[in-house]
C-alpha cells in the first residue's frame, strides 16, 4: 500500500513546487511592470492559482515578495561572476568591469527598483541588498587592487568609496533614466570617471 501511494504523493509534491515557482515567477513579472508592492490576489489571479494556494506557500505578501527576490537572486547569479580580477592593464579591467555592471543593472532593473523601495520598511530586504552591495564593491576592490593597495589606508578607503559610488546601481540609473543616456553613453562616462579615478 505504500508503495502504491507514493507515485500519488511525488506528483502532488511536483505539482505544488510547480504552482510555487509558477507564483514566484508571477511575482517577478509583476515587478517588471514596475508593481512594487501586488498584492495576493492579483498574483493568484495572474498566475492561475488559488488564493488560498498563495497563502499555503507563503505565510504573507512579505515573504512572498522575499522569496522571489531570492530566486531572482539566484538566475542572476552567473551575471556576478568577474574572472581574473585584478589583472591585465587599468583601461582593459575598468571596460571589463563596467561591461559587467552595466549588463547586470539592465536584468535586475525591475527587482532592483522594489529592492531599493521596499528596503525602507522590510529589514530582510534591506539586508539581501547590503549584502549584494558588499559582494559587488569587494569585487571593484578586487579589480582595482593594483592601484588602490599601494595607497595609504584612509585615501585607498576614500578611492575604493568613490569607485563604489560611480558603479552603484543609482549612479546608472541617474545616467539611463533621468538623464537619457545610452547604455553606450554611460559606459563610456563610468569608464572615462573611473580611468582618471585610479590613474591618478
Amino acid at each position: 500500500m505504500v508503495g502504491r501511494g507514493e507515485p500519488a504523493s511525488d506528483g502532488r509534491t511536483a505539482r505544488r513546487d510547480r504552482n510555487r515557482e509558477l507564483v514566484l515567477d508571477t511575482v517577478l513579472e509583476l515587478f517588471s511592470e514596475g508593481r512594487v508592492a501586488p498584492s495576493a490576489a492579483e498574483v493568484a489571479e495572474r498566475a492561475g492559482v488559488s488564493l488560498r494556494s498563495v497563502f499555503r506557500y507563503f505565510d504573507d505578501t512579505e515573504a512572498l515578495a522575499r522569496a522571489a527576490m531570492a530566486r531572482h537572486h539566484e538566475r542572476i547569479e552567473p551575471l556576478l561572476d568577474l574572472p581574473h580580477p585584478g589583472e591585465g592593464p587599468l583601461a582593459d579591467r575598468v571596460d571589463v568591469l563596467t561591461r559587467q555592471r552595466l549588463r547586470l543593472y539592465r536584468t535586475v532593473a525591475p527587482v532592483a527598483r522594489v529592492a531599493v523601495v521596499r528596503a525602507s520598511t522590510d529589514r530582510q530586504i534591506a539586508a539581501q541588498l547590503a549584502s549584494m552591495r558588499a559582494q559587488l564593491r569587494d569585487q571593484a576592490a578586487a579589480m582595482f587592487a593594483p592601484e588602490l593597495e599601494p595607497l595609504p589606508v584612509a585615501e585607498r578607503r576614500a578611492a575604493l568609496d568613490a569607485v563604489d559610488a560611480l558603479l552603484q546601481f543609482e549612479s546608472v540609473e541617474h545616467l539611463r533614466r533621468r538623464l537619457g543616456r545610452s547604455e553606450a553613453r554611460t559606459a563610456e562616462v563610468l569608464g572615462r570617471a573611473l580611468r582618471a579615478l585610479l590613474a591618478s
